[in-house]
Parts: C-alpha cells; sequence; structure tokens
C-alpha cells in the first residue's frame, strides 16, 4: 500500500443512492486474487456500452474526471456483498477516497484495510460536495479534516488503528510483520 497522509484532488461526483458492490465491480469479474487490473471492471456495466465503447455520458469517462481521485458518492456507498473485490476496482482505476454521508460497514472496512480512504460526512457537508462536483480538496489524514477551496474545513472521524495503518501504507498483515521482533520476544518470555 502507498502511504495516505495529504491527498489533493479534484472531485468526481457519482450522485446515486445504494450503489451496491456488484455495480462497484459485477460479479463476473471476481475470478482473481489479484489486485492489479481490476480498475478497468469498475463500474464496468455504467461506464460501457454493449458494445464495449466507453459511455461518454458516465462520469468517469468525462475529460474532467481524467486524474481525479476523490469520488463522492451518493448515500449508502458500497452496500450488498462483502466483496474485497470492490476497494480494489476503485483503487486500480485511481481512485484514493470515497466521501458519502452513508458507507456500507463491511465496504468501508474493506476499503481502509486496502488503502482506500472512506469518510463518512454528515448531510450538509455531504450535500454540499455533491452540489459543487469538481472542486480541488485536500484531505489531511493525520489532522483528520478535509479542506475545501475556499479555506473551509470538515473534520472525520477514523478508527486509530486504520488511521496509522494508511498513513504508514501498510495493510494488517505488514503491521503484524513490522512486529514480527516484538511478538518472538514475547514469545520467548511466554515460553
Amino acid at each position: 500500500m502507498k502511504p495516505l497522509r495529504l491527498l489533493r484532488s479534484r472531485t468526481i461526483v457519482l450522485p446515486f443512492e445504494n450503489i451496491d458492490t456488484d455495480r462497484i465491480i459485477p460479479a463476473r469479474f471476481l475470478t482473481t486474487t489479484e489486485r492489479s487490473g481490476l480498475g478497468k471492471f469498475a463500474f464496468q456495466d455504467w461506464r460501457y456500452r454493449a458494445d464495449g465503447s466507453p459511455d461518454p455520458a458516465f462520469v468517469l469517462n468525462q475529460p474532467r474526471a481524467r486524474g481525479a481521485e476523490i469520488l463522492v458518492a451518493g448515500r449508502n456507498f458500497g452496500c450488498g456483498s462483502s466483496r474485497e473485490h470492490a476497494p480494489w476496482a476503485l483503487l486500480d482505476c485511481g481512485i484514493r477516497a470515497v466521501l458519502s454521508s452513508e458507507i456500507a460497514d463491511i465496504f468501508r472496512g474493506n476499503a481502509l484495510k486496502n488503502g482506500l480512504l472512506a469518510i463518512v460526512l454528515s448531510e450538509s457537508e455531504h450535500r454540499y460536495l455533491l452540489d459543487h462536483p469538481g472542486i480541488e480538496l485536500a484531505i489531511d489524514v493525520v489532522a483528520g479534516h478535509i479542506e475545501l477551496p475556499d479555506g473551509g474545513r470538515f473534520s472525520f472521524e477514523m478508527d486509530a488503528f486504520a488511521r496509522h495503518c494508511l498513513i504508514e501504507g501498510v495493510d494488517q498483515l505488514g503491521f503484524l510483520l513490522r512486529c514480527e521482533d516484538d511478538i518472538a520476544r514475547f514469545e520467548a518470555r511466554a515460553a
């Protein structure tokens, strides 16, 4: 995982509610345990026409979405099944953060464990972002706030361990491996 301390990006707004994990990455693409390569399937049934060509009406296919790393999604994002492929697909297509007023718990946990920042905002903060697509935000993971173009800020809460892992760029297994010497010393004392 890449460390994530500060993220500056324009937003992409996908205002639809109840976007489930099958919308994020359809089940037919869940045939791999590799994290890379899944980005091309993110939102497959929305992004592409039946003939496989990109649908220019879909926000991720529009020129203004190029290089944007922050997705502002409608309420109840990531609902449905618990597939870890959904955050993998978003990360692989360049999304580093998802902001919404409601993010499904299992999706949020999977996202944070895999380096995708998933932030729950108040209804009014969320509405502001939905109403201002394409604005530049600065998400400070260390300080726990989002800076708006006018200097205003939205604060956000995050589990301390998830924050630590994002800042350090390490997943749960990587964290444990970093503690390998301490674990070995503890086990030697306990024996």
